[in-house]
């Protein structure tokens, strides 16, 4: 027999199950789009600053409030990421390029023609900085850690590099053109 109980409690569960996504829905990763765009942001970012936010691949150039450009990005691998308040104190177009001594250490193989020397790649298709480097500095004091091109745009949205945030050679020139020597960078 059909009761108000057998009615509610149907009822119930028909609304509750309605309201839940799918399990291809709650299953379906969202997909990674380095392409650049403007987004809606969080209101507590003011305009001018870039947000890194490596865990998702992306940096945000703050336009106004609640908007931002958004763009893809490559980061550093596991404990060798940036995390933390900079400045951008350089800009550079076709940077050189010098491994830091701890790369050198962490993988003489890769960079074999540094050591031993003071050897400085030239900027160029072959540099790894690429096209346009952006340096972040703490205190006055250049920490070492770019956000840059890259010769190897198949990274981006992965954590591959030596801690740095890395963009294609086409959006770092566009990030590049849009940020000011001054512009406060914030990796979370």
């Amino acid at each position: 027999m059909f009761t108000r109980r057998h009615f509610i409690g149907g009822t119930a569960a028909a609304w509750a199950t309605a309201s839940l996504p799918t399990w291809a829905e709650a299953n379906s990763p969202t997909l990674f789009d380095p392409t650049p765009q403007e987004v809606k942001i969080k209101k507590q970012f003011e305009p001018g600053q870039l947000l890194v936010l490596p865990r998702s691949f992306y940096i945000y150039y703050v336009t106004e409030p609640r908007r931002a450009w958004r763009y893809g990005v490559g980061v550093g691998r596991a404990g060798l990421e940036f995390t933390g308040t900079a400045v951008i104190q350089r800009k550079r177009e076709w940077p050189t390029w010098r491994p830091t001594p701890d790369m050198i250490e962490r993988d003489p193989k890769a960079y074999a023609k540094f050591i031993d020397n003071r050897y400085i790649q030239p900027g160029g298709a072959d540099n790894p900085l690429g096209a346009r480097a952006l340096y972040l500095y703490q205190n006055g004091v250049d920490t070492y850690f770019r956000i840059h091109g890259t010769n190897r745009p198949e990274t981006i949205g992965s954590a591959v590099s030596n801690g740095c945030i890395r963009l294609t050679n086409e959006h770092v020139a566009d990030l590049y053109d849009r940020v000011p020597i001054g512009t406060i960078v914030t990796v979370l």
